[in-house]
């Protein structure tokens, strides 16, 4: 195969524009498919520990390069219905909480400004619940759709 300028600059605006398209839900995070749970290992730069399957759900153990274990609750359906963290580094919220990210922003943002020193978050709304504590090298946490725990399953139980 013969490359010409033009094949490189096709590949130069190609490239971008692709990646533009692809949708950041793509990776495996709350309300997200199982298809893509090895994005979020790729994302974090970490190893696949194990997966257990429990008779309403499965569980995906992600330990970070950074030493924070992620794990990943999905239904029976095949989706990310929690996520839960604990470690010497918060993991990318962004990445974990996916398309509910920007109402955790949201819900920061307005209780910011009540919130009175240092302690716990817990955010508790109808489509998403965020609990998380700690301090640098040992956070903890968890979010999860309370419309999309299986039945049976208690928030208590997602550690």
């Amino acid at each position: 195969m013969v490359r010409t300028p033009s094949t490189r600059l096709a590949r130069i605006v190609l490239l971008p524009l692709i990646l533009s398209i692809v949708p950041s839900s793509a990776f495996a995070s709350l309300g997200g498919s199982v298809t893509s749970v090895d994005a979020d290992r790729i994302h974090v730069t970490g190893a696949l520990m194990r997966i257990v399957r429990i008779d309403a759900f499965a569980l995906h153990e992600i330990r970070s390069a950074s030493g924070t274990m992620i794990r990943e609750y999905v239904n029976a359906s095949g989706t990310v219905f929690a996520v839960a963290w604990d470690g010497p580094w918060l993991p990318d919220l962004r990445q974990v909480l996916g398309e509910h990210f920007d109402r955790y922003e949201s819900a920061m943002r307005s209780r910011q400004s009540a919130r009175t020193g240092r302690g716990a978050v817990v955010i508790n709304e109808p489509g998403l619940v965020v609990q998380m504590s700690g301090h640098p090298r040992a956070f903890t946490g968890r979010a999860y759709v309370p419309a999309l725990l299986p039945p049976g399953v208690q928030p208590e139980s997602l550690r």
